[in-house]
């Protein structure tokens, strides 16, 4: 289909974008971006816009010079900045593709500073991360960072929670997303460690002054008490061995690690929580069985409105995969499943949560831009789209409905606040389909459409 050699908008964000936001979720981190002011600038803009939280993301703000003499005295004096400025627990530096090209060694320069500078105990940590942008994407900077923190911190600690606490490592999941994890953490009386935990940080109830830091984040101590857990729990069809947190912590330490699809739709929340009960040796709560059964009753009574109906996904690989399934199972047929991301195993996986459920498997495009998104949805004609705010001009140009979903979220409000895991977040993705195929058929309709 491509008749050109260029990019034209692409399905994805720049990887250090994804570093930043992983080291936004530990308590007391501060964000540095080892590269030109121009970068953090686009990152604190993006990140502003989706979560409508103010964040601060320093930068070792490099010119053209740099270019040629190295960015480590920019590095070294932009960390003594931030010190002095916000006295952080955590830097966490990650690299852009300046810095990558120039082949400026990092942690060798890392190295130099904490001996010339960091003798205090009381020093914050240094950990940083390799993020060219030109090669990967967003999701791959924040499984990429999130490892880091753990290769750096985590260590064997005989506690006394040993034998019952647990890692999560979630991904990229919304703030609403987290509560929610936290939720159940507490109704299976089942100790979580949620790195990065993004709930706070990036979601905040109102405060009269600006900290300088957030409140919130992953506890470093906790952290470090990750080797010590009864097992990890990773969210991840696609994540690759290089980039899984839980097979290091198995390599490492001997964490026991259950690496499963994040849980959006029933099945894939079936085997989220089958597996807290295992390990928590509780049944799930009434509660939580209730919210099941209702998302089935809606399902039956919605069913008219969605089955049949053609959906076009785009975004990262694990919550188009997510989303897959959870299409496949109220009866609609995900047409498109596209993503920027080039793992190799987005297509095993969107094979793997629709098996046994659809007939005919979707078009499934990986490394995608939007100008081949946007050509496929013209052939494919579907009713419906899914995916962040960047597909909302394919939605106006085409006449289809968008429901917004991920990141980023730019023209709607509430982007944090959306729950996509869980039975509830099925619930809440069910009605808004529904609704948005109603409210199209409402629209399009000559005399209206209703009985009342």
């Amino acid at each position: 289909m491509k008749q050109y050699v260029s990019t034209t908008n692409a399905c994805k964000l720049c990887r250090p974008i994804g570093a930043c936001l992983a080291f936004r979720g530990v308590e007391g981190a501060v964000p540095f971006l080892h590269g030109s002011q121009g970068c953090a600038t686009y990152m604190r803009r993006y990140i502003i816009s989706h979560f409508g939280e103010p964040i601060d993301i320093a930068s070792s703000a490099l010119g053209e010079k740099h270019a040629v003499f190295g960015g480590g005295p920019n590095l070294k004096q932009g960390i003594i900045n931030v010190i002095k400025k916000y006295e952080p627990s955590l830097i966490g530096v990650a690299t852009t593709c300046l810095t990558e090209t120039i082949g400026d060694d990092v942690s060798m320069m890392l190295d130099e500073f904490k001996r010339e500078f960091l003798a205090d105990a009381d020093s914050p940590i240094l950990i940083n991360t390799s993020t060219p942008s030109y090669a990967g994407t967003h999701m791959e900077g924040f499984r990429g960072a999130t490892r880091s923190i753990v290769e750096k911190l985590a260590q064997h600690r005989l506690t006394s929670a040993e034998e019952k606490r647990v890692n999560l490592l979630p991904g990229f999941l919304s703030p609403q997303d987290i509560r929610y994890l936290k939720e159940l953490s507490r109704d299976f009386e089942l100790p979580l460690t949620i790195l990065p935990d993004l709930s706070e940080t990036l979601d905040a109830p109102i405060l009269l002054e600006y900290p300088k830091i957030p409140a919130g984040g992953t506890p470093i101590d906790a952290i470090r008490d990750m080797g010590s857990a009864c097992a990890s729990i990773e969210f991840g069809r696609t994540v690759s061995d290089e980039l899984s947190a839980a097979l290091y912590l198995r390599e490492r330490f001997g964490v026991q690690d259950f690496r499963i699809g994040t849980p959006i739709g029933i099945r894939e929340s079936d085997r989220f929580f089958s597996l807290l009960e295992k390990i928590s040796g509780k049944k799930t709560p009434s509660f939580h069985r209730e919210e099941r059964d209702r998302l089935i009753d809606a399902m039956v009574d919605g069913h008219k409105y969605v089955f049949g109906k053609k959906v076009v996904v785009y975004g990262e690989e694990d919550l188009v995969v997510g989303i897959t399934s959870f299409l496949a199972e109220i009866g609609a047929r995900p047409v498109l499943c596209a993503t920027g991301g080039k793992s190799g195993r987005f297509k095993s996986a969107i094979k793997s949560v629709v098996d046994g459920i659809l007939r005919d498997l979707p078009e499934i495009r990986e490394d995608v831009d939007f100008w081949e998104i946007e050509e496929l949805t013209r052939q494919l004609e579907p009713d419906l789209i899914m995916g962040h705010s960047k597909g909302y001009k394919i939605s106006r140009a085409l006449g289809i409905p968008l429901i917004r979903i991920g990141f980023p979220i730019h023209d709607r409000i509430g982007g944090q606040r959306i729950l996509h895991i869980g039975y509830r977040g099925a619930q809440m993705l069910f009605d808004r389909v529904a609704n948005a195929i109603i409210a199209k058929k409402q629209r399009d309709s000559d005399i209206g459409y209703g009985y009342f």
